[in-house]
């Protein structure tokens, strides 16, 4: 019940203010409600009750919007209180009230008299965040029409995923079937929309209709989305079949008396940083030196981001390329790097992108300037081969054959998904991708490969679309053009002070009532205060992006837990502005994905090595940033090493950092290779030097404004590919002893340990 409102401040200075308040719960009804309108009161009185019901297992925050009703230009919102119903006792009744932001007004709000539970479903398994709130799912209402020919019905379900069908009568009158997929409450109705020349003749009875609702279909077996943090069981089975691999290129690399068993074998892991073609390219010369140096079979995953994909993707159209030497592969990717880029912008080119672009479209999928990217990159890096389909037809799953029999690393490419409105910096949320699974790390939810790019409802598929093929992942991993101003402003003023006082939601904790109870999982009462007209056109500004890669999001129809913040999962890869506002997070949530190269925002690919379950013991950091050469922070909750490097280092970097922690055996040994030309210079191989003669190959420019390799650069020289392919593939052979040291640590860390 919503009592009364006391020293309402003026919205304007003319008139005193006209409030209501507005209502809404949004995981027990779609819809907003509203008291009504007290004119010219500084001390409104309502005293009326509006009634919902509720779980008690999913996360319920209700929220209380005071307005000023103007009659010529805009409602004014004067504030936005966040409750919890989590606070409240069933069977007790409690006044509460808050304090808004006195001198403004204070305010007797809310009067609540008890609530009921209900006995819907939920899915649940360990410590998900994701809770289905009913059973019933996949409805069907089937409606008799009839007598009224020629004349189109819409029939509307708010929340369901369709959204509306629309039915044209005609001169068979007969059984309809409409599908709706929806969650259930009391509020949950269907509404008839009338033709507009109908409904204007305002007769009644004009149409004779006769409707049958009922439910003929409940579906509450397994769902389609995977909840949990664990492993899939295709990931377990590749690191059964990797061990092998491992084990037996340690007992040769370390020159081990016996084989090792399997919990004694470390998980090594490569990450990699952006860079276009820089990073492309120079990966292929690190992998090559590990090959080298017998080392790639030690190697269980690699995570790559930005032009380090454009390698992977390349690499694992060969199912068993890390058993093959790497000349080959390099030699075709010398080919494709410094070839011209003009042929892929000729006619037949342009041809070719419209018409795949044309068929994405009729297939009911969101095309933007990031999918013909994706086009323009396979034809930077692959030749003609076909006049119909010119470019190999690859998709994501395909990259299974490559480690199902473990004979390879399980490749991880790493996206983040951004929020409208809000900046990388204050949203961000991490997507992983192998053959087998595309995952969002924070709330634990997972899809087959495959299905990305369909259309998920409550954990269910109910539009499956052929898989997406891999180029257009590739320039959503690489997007340049989803920057944001404030990306750049960031860049520009290194400070976060003008973002938050300018564009970011003012919060403000008003927790501070002793009657209601208090436990570690509930969201504490919040006051927002709605920005002024100059912050809200500066936030779109800054917030705005050129283009962005949309995808269906996984995650819609879902509700979160009522306990999701305790989540060990949740809390460990929780860094938004909104984590603490579930109703926020369901609207990203039945929003699409947003997605974009991580490189440009946080341009590193440890999200996913760090995850609990892949027990990763030492990581090889392939830098290849081209400026900064700085290392990830410390994640909130995950055991990592201090990185601490000395100013004289930044200044003269050298070739390999190792960075360990001895006090926890659970966080992994680091090996940073930065990006950096330093004893190269004057030796062509290790311990060998290099003639006079041969001096100028030591010189790679890899730092400086006037670079060759500089991230705008799509295509490079023959002599500035090979310098850069051996500068890297040097770096890691004259660290060989640092790894190997890391490696023989790892192995007797891990006989120490039980697992």
């Amino acid at each position: 019940k919503v009592l009364r409102l006391k020293n309402v401040r003026r919205a304007d200075l003319l008139t005193l203010t006209d409030c209501y308040v507005t209502l809404w719960l949004p995981t027990a009804s779609t819809e907003k409600v509203r008291t009504r309108t007290i004119r010219n009161s500084k001390n409104p009185v309502w005293n009326e009750a509006f009634c919902y019901k509720i779980d008690r297992r999913i996360k319920n925050v209700l929220e209380l919007k005071v307005c000023d009703e103007d009659t010529v230009t805009r409602d004014d919102e004067l504030c936005t209180v966040l409750f919890d119903i989590d606070k409240l006792t069933v069977g007790r009744t409690v006044r509460v009230k808050f304090q808004l932001l006195s001198p403004l007004f204070t305010q007797n709000l809310f009067n609540h008299h008890g609530e009921r539970k209900t006995g819907q479903k939920v899915w649940r398994g360990g410590r998900f965040l994701l809770a289905a709130c009913i059973c019933l799912e996949n409805l069907k209402f089937l409606f008799f029409l009839s007598l009224y020919l020629e004349h189109e019905l819409t029939f509307v379900v708010k929340g369901s995923h369709e959204g509306s069908h629309k039915i044209l009568l005609d001169s068979e009158p007969s059984l309809r079937i409409i599908t709706f997929h929806c969650v259930i409450s009391d509020q949950t109705r269907l509404e008839i929309i009338l033709p507009e020349e109908l409904a204007l003749q305002n007769i009644y009875g004009a149409i004779l209709l006769s409707v049958l609702c009922r439910v003929v279909y409940s579906s509450s077996g397994g769902l389609d989305v995977r909840l949990g943090y664990s492993l899939c069981r295709e990931e377990q089975e590749f690191l059964w079949h990797r061990k092998k691999y491992v084990a037996a290129a340690l007992k040769k690399i370390l020159h081990l008396e016996e084989d090792l068993k399997d919990h004694e074998v470390p998980v090594v892991a490569i990450t990699t940083t952006g860079g276009g073609t820089r990073s492309l390219t120079a990966m292929y010369g690190s992998l090559l030196g590990l090959q080298k140096l017998n080392l790639l079979d030690c190697i269980t995953y690699i995570a790559g981001l930005s032009g380090t994909t454009w390698t992977m993707a390349n690499l694992y159209e060969d199912a068993n390329w890390s058993q093959i030497y790497l000349e080959e592969a390099i030699k075709e990717a010398r080919k494709q790097v410094t070839k011209s880029k003009i042929c892929c912008f000729s006619l037949d080119c342009l041809k070719y992108y419209y018409n795949d672009l044309m068929e994405r479209i009729k297939e009911g999928r969101k095309t933007s300037f990031i999918d013909l990217w994706g086009l323009v990159i396979e034809s930077m890096l692959h030749d003609k081969v076909l006049n119909i389909n010119p470019f190999p037809q690859k998709v994501l799953s395909d990259q299974r054959q490559g480690v199902d029999k473990g004979q390879n690393p399980l490749p991880i490419y790493v996206a983040i998904n951004l929020k409208s409105n809000y900046s990388a910096q204050a949203f961000r949320e991490w997507l992983e991708f192998t053959p087998y699974e595309v995952s969002l790390l924070k709330y634990g939810a997972s899809i087959c490969a495959e299905h990305f790019g369909s259309e998920f409802f409550m954990g269910r598929l109910v539009k499956r679309l052929p898989e997406t093929r891999i180029c257009y992942m590739q320039g959503m991993w690489s997007s340049i053009f989803s920057i944001d101003a404030m990306y750049v402003w960031n860049l520009a003023v290194d400070s976060e002070d003008f973002w938050s006082r300018w564009t970011r939601d003012k919060v403000k904790d008003i927790e501070e009532d002793p009657i209601l109870s208090v436990n570690p999982y509930e969201v504490d009462t919040c006051l927002l205060s709605p920005s002024c007209a100059l912050s809200s056109t500066l936030r779109d500004v800054l917030t705005g992006r050129p283009t962005i890669a949309q995808y269906p999001n996984f995650l819609r129809g879902f509700q979160m837990h009522s306990k999701y913040l305790e989540s060990e999962g949740f809390s460990t890869w929780k860094d938004t502005v909104i984590d603490s506002f579930p109703n926020k997070l369901m609207e990203t949530a039945d929003d699409a994905l947003s997605l974009v190269d991580t490189g440009f925002f946080i341009n590193t690919s440890y999200p996913p090595l760090l995850r609990s379950k892949r027990k990763v013991d030492v990581i090889l950091h392939l830098n290849y940033s081209g400026g900064s050469q700085t290392l990830v922070r410390k994640a909130i909750g995950i055991p990592f090493p201090k990185i601490e490097i000395s100013e004289e280092d930044r200044e003269n970097l050298k070739e390999c950092y190792v960075f360990e922690d001895a006090e926890s055996p659970h966080a992994p040994t680091v090996l940073f290779f930065p990006l950096v030309n330093d004893t190269f210079q004057k030796y062509k191989a290790p311990g060998v030097e290099r003639t006079p003669e041969e001096m100028p190959e030591g010189n790679v420019d890899v730092s400086s404004i006037f670079s060759p390799f500089t991230t705008r650069e799509v295509c490079f020289s023959e002599r500035n590919f090979d310098k850069l392919v051996k500068l890297t593939d040097y770096n890691v052979l004259n660290n060989e002893n640092l790894i190997i040291r890391a490696l023989r640590m790892a192995v007797a860390r891990r006989k120490q340990q039980k697992y």
